[in-house]
């Protein structure tokens, strides 16, 4: 069947991708193949005038494509084969007689493509090329994988990716077919456009045409867009919103979706055919005093009040309505009519979120669709936010209407239908998100997607029965080019990308983009980009979140996540993200020199500028600390931070003026680094890009940095790990972290520094010979780090308090080691520090059941992979019956131990209360905890605890356990429900320091 020879084409391409060899199916040999260019000839392209009008378009970006490798255009011809020299005949089964008389000659087998959706075919029939497909899209996607196959990226014009040039084309002659989609409706949401988009579309392909709406987005601009989504295989797209009204924008905009085969929608927010600014444009709200009298009238275009309302101004909204499906009648193009209704502006309805009134607004919107065109037309309800309230009280749509269900704007789906009931007759959806506006922060600079977690909840929703639509919010489109297309590859055939082929796909998209020779390296820094990324939303890098014992969670704009004094927490991420752009720009520069513009937009400019701000908050953070130390560095920090800041303007600035000629001039003006200076632009602050009266603001260094008026004399100072305080001056005797001979954290290490501008020379001097430290003293300027260690082999068994002497500018210090060094022997993970810190793939065993068992995700936890219950829709379990994950270690402490478990903040996706798994040490009874509940993250009320456990990425909960003796003990991390992703294991023995990632992994012995 073709569908096979398409997967083992598909498969083919994976395995030449991961030995580093081209990331399409090859070309043929000269002689071998059909001859699209030979000895500077082409061959002639010819379609059929009565096919659809996307077919006959598509032929002139196939000769253009061609051109732009060869450097020869083949001719076009209309109807009329040449009598001689090679032909590729372009039609679509059903309207094109050239190649309806093949198949009615028994030449052109078609089996398995006619009447499929979609599904294209590739043969070469008496010596021609015949390019032809079940229906439109079937064959313009046939034609665009010519392009491909040839050394066309799809991402030509938006990336500025060069072809691979070649004088001679020759394509295999055997048949070949792409398949049939397993996703039927498979797009993107242009949305949160400004400031980048909309800077920078208007400026290049000239404003709008809706009179007083200049930032518009015209035809030139979307046919741009229809085409990159057909290349990609999509086939439905939401339009932009911000200020934007598609329709009115440009009267063209739906002719030129109808040109190119595109099928049009709306948003969530926008129902039957009309984006929510055609209303805002021409309505103005009646205002209303607290009994719901108008005290200011309003108007709209229907001699209504201008309020969007159903209760209050339904005529002149069904009128709305009934405009926009005649509209669709009238223009005739293919479309997805949205239903429902939500309030302007991305919120709830006014009116109330009874049953009785949606049931009543989707019966309406029902009969304008039978009265005006037809309720044949597709339709779907997206259950977005508060709307997914409906179906928890018991809303349905009527059978042919397809239920989308959406994630949490955060990449964690919502719900999954229960696979216990009937499955809904009109299919299910789903709407996703790489990019967001809202609660807790915007996330819109830079593509923050870890295919890993992607990979885990499209294969989630797919194995569900999710097959209907696919929608993803892309944000600006450019920066999200590779979630964008893995987003699509997976929707048109889930069974080619299982989770251990993510790495080849990353390989073949660098490959196709940047050539064979060094796609295994860029694909490592796509890797390693996204797993870094994937920690916290660079927007969010000035942002901790704490929570006290009464659960009251606060939120501090102006700190770090990351901890700057223990397990060198900060310096460690930002060393990685200093190490990858390190490597991004040494493949830079040994790019051919025409692939490097498209390395800066798809790769470099992304990892660069996140190094650069991780560095600038690094720096910051660092400089706000030291001032209150008084330490004389302090001022060196404060100059760091700005030459970042001017380091992060001046990448922005080659992006927008210093590549492509210019082409991108305006587009990289999102601002990403002033989020929460509520002083600067208001209380929404916290959450929105900065901005005022709607308009972006340029980013300023936020919070401030500061500077230390140092006296002339010199002054010691002394700072430790693990604490922010410094003496003298501080309270109390300074104690460093405890030493363990099995720690796996970093070495301790004593800051000494200086409070004047006189440099002068301390000494150190420990109080046992086994207590080393390095440096043992010098001139300090500014500061001198000493990092302490112990000779294990001298030091005595037990535990040993050992006093350290700062001494310089005429004053001491004494810091206090605690050394442990337990007796007996070690297995598995060992306790040191006060802690054991397990990643979730290091189990000592796994112990599987009869139907379900554990898959490894690679990289999708912050610090490693992730274990979660496979498949994905086996049946819950009772606590202590279902499969187990198994840790061995040593613990030296009894008593009361705490079990921190990271787990992905997935939301409870199933029918019950909430997501639950279970704990148990050695034979004791499990304990059942169900992570909705503990967390008390509502993702349809959205509210603190949600937006603390997807700023953060983990749902972080804990259980109380019991040691009775030291020594050997096994962790027992029990299934309950699917869906649960756990990461890290911690137990807390009594001295887990606080930190964003947790402790680094400990040290483990065999077993």
């Amino acid at each position: 069947m073709p569908s096979e020879v398409h997967r083992r084409t598909f498969l083919q391409l994976l395995a030449l991708a991961g030995a580093g060899s081209v990331a399409l199916p090859g070309l043929a040999e000269a002689g071998t193949g059909f001859p699209l260019v030979s000895r500077g000839k082409a061959a002639t392209i010819v379609v059929g005038s009565g096919d659809f009008p996307g077919v006959r378009r598509v032929v002139g970006d196939l000769a253009a494509d061609i051109e732009r490798v060869t450097g020869v255009r083949p001719a076009v011809s209309f109807d009329v084969v040449p009598a001689r020299g090679p032909v590729v005949l372009v039609g679509t089964l059903g309207h094109s007689p050239l190649v309806d008389d093949l198949v009615a000659a028994g030449k052109l087998d078609v089996t398995g493509i006619a009447g499929k959706w979609e599904t294209s075919l590739s043969q070469v029939v008496d010596g021609r090329l015949v390019l032809t497909g079940s229906d439109q899209r079937g064959v313009i996607y046939g034609v665009y994988e010519v392009s491909r196959r040839i050394g066309v990226s799809p991402w030509y014009w938006w990336a500025d990716v060069p072809p691979r040039r070649q004088a001679e084309l020759h394509l295999p002659r055997e048949r070949f077919s792409l398949g049939t989609p397993h996703v039927k409706y498979r797009g993107f949401f242009i949305n949160d456009e400004n400031p980048a988009l909309g800077t920078w579309a208007p400026a290049y392909f000239g404003p709008g045409k809706a009179p007083g709406f200049p930032n518009g987005f015209n035809h030139l601009f979307f046919a741009k867009v229809f085409e990159t989504m057909l290349r990609l295989r999509a086939n439905y797209l939401w339009p932009a919103v911000w200020g934007r009204a598609f329709a009115e924008d440009d009267p063209l905009n739906h002719a030129t979706a109808k040109e190119y085969g595109i099928v049009m929608g709306t948003s969530h927010e926008a129902p039957m055919m009309r984006g929510i600014e055609e209303w805002n444009r021409h309505a103005v709200p009646a205002v209303r005093d607290a009994a719901g009298n108008i005290t200011t009238p309003g108007h709209d275009p229907y001699g209504g009040t201008g309020e969007w309302s159903f209760r209050r101004n339904g005529e002149a909204i069904k009128a709305y309505w009934t405009d926009g499906i005649r509209r669709m009648a009238r223009e005739d193009f293919e479309g997805v009519v949205t239903l429902g209704m939500r309030g302007n502006g991305d919120v709830g309805l006014p009116d109330g979120d009874g049953i009785e009134l949606m049931r009543e607004i989707i019966a309406t919107e029902r009969e304008i669709l039978a009265r005006e065109l037809s309720t044949d037309v597709p339709q779907v309800w997206t259950f977005y936010k508060e709307v997914q309230r409906y179906w928890a009280k018991g809303l349905r749509p009527p059978d042919d209407v397809i239920v989308v269900f959406t994630d949490d704007n955060w990449g964690n789906i919502r719900k999954m239908p229960d696979l216990s009931l009937p499955p809904h007759p009109g299919g299910y959806g789903l709407y996703y998100h790489f990019d967001y506006v809202g609660g807790g922060r915007n996330y819109k600079w830079v593509d923050t997607a870890l295919l890993a977690n992607t990979w885990e909840q499209l294969h989630q929703a797919y194995a569900y029965g999710n097959d209907r639509l696919w929608v993803a919010n892309v944000g600006d489109m450019k920066g999200n080019e590779l979630p964008l297309q893995f987003f699509l590859d997976y929707a048109w055939d889930p069974a080619a990308l299982p989770a251990e082929r993510l790495s080849t796909w990353e390989r073949a998209f660098a490959a196709e983009n940047f050539g064979a020779a060094l796609a295994a390296e860029i694909a490592g820094v796509l890797h390693d980009y996204g797993r870094l990324q994937s920690r916290r939303k660079p927007e969010l890098l000035n942002r901790r979140i704490t929570v006290d014992a009464a659960g009251v969670i606060t939120y501090d704009d102006q700190m770090t996540p990351f901890s700057l004094v223990n397990y060198r927490e900060l310096d460690r991420v930002t060393d990685e993200w200093q190490d990858l752009s390190a490597r991004a720009l040494k493949i830079s520069a040994r790019l051919p020199a025409a692939y490097r513009d498209a390395f800066y937009e798809l790769v470099l400019y992304a990892t660069q500028a996140t190094a650069n701000l991780y560095a600038l908050r690094r720096a910051e953070f660092t400089n706000l600390l030291y001032v209150t130390q008084g330490r004389a560095s302090a001022n060196a920090l404060a100059a760091v931070t700005e030459a970042r800041f001017a380091d992060d303007l001046a990448l922005a600035a080659k992006y927008n003026t210093g590549i492509a000629g210019g082409k991108w001039n305006g587009f990289q003006t999102q601002p990403h680094i002033d989020y929460g200076d509520v002083e600067r632009y208001g209380p929404n602050a916290p959450w929105q890009q900065p901005e005022k009266d709607n308009v972006a603001l340029p980013d300023v260094i936020f919070p401030a940095v500061r500077r230390v008026d140092l006296p002339a004399a010199a002054a010691l100072g002394v700072a430790i790990d693990g604490s922010a305080d410094a003496w003298p001056g501080a309270a109390g005797r300074p104690v460093l972290p405890e030493f363990s001979p099995y720690q796996s954290a970093p070495p301790q290490y004593v800051d000494v520094f200086n409070r004047g501008r006189t440099p002068f020379r301390c000494t150190v001097s420990p109080g046992a010979p086994w207590v080393q430290v390095e440096p043992r003293g010098g001139r300090v300027t500014e500061e001198l780090r000493m990092t302490v260690r112990i000779d294990w082999n001298r030091a005595p068994k037990g535990t040993t308090t050992v006093p350290i002497t700062v001494s310089g500018a005429g004053s001491s210090v004494v810091v206090d080691a605690v050394v442990r060094k337990p007796a007996g022997p070690v297995r598995g993970f060992v306790e040191a520090g006060g802690y054991v810190s397990m990643e979730a793939e290091h189990y000592s065993a796994t112990v599987g059941a009869a139907d379900v068992g554990w898959r490894r995700i690679a990289d999708i936890g912050r610090t490693g992979a992730g274990m979660t219950p496979f498949p994905v829709t086996a049946a819950s379990r009772a606590p202590g019956a279902g499969p187990r994950l198994e840790y061995r270690m040593t613990l030296f402490t009894t008593g009361p131990v705490t079990v921190w478990a990271y787990l992905s903040p997935r939301s409870n996706v199933l029918a019950g209360d909430g997501l639950r798994y279970a704990v148990s040490f050695d034979d004791a009874e499990p304990q059942v905890v169900n992570i909705t509940k503990a967390t008390g993250a509502d993702d349809t009320a959205m509210n603190r605890q949600w937006e603390r456990t997807t700023s953060d990425n983990v749902n972080l909960t804990s259980t109380r356990h019991t040691i009775a003796a030291a020594g050997l003990h096994v962790l027992k991390f029990w299934m309950v429900d699917p869906a649960v992703i756990v990461q890290k294991l911690v137990v807390d023995t009594g001295g887990l320091r606080a930190s964003y990632l947790g402790p680094p992994e400990s040290m483990r012995w065999p077993w």
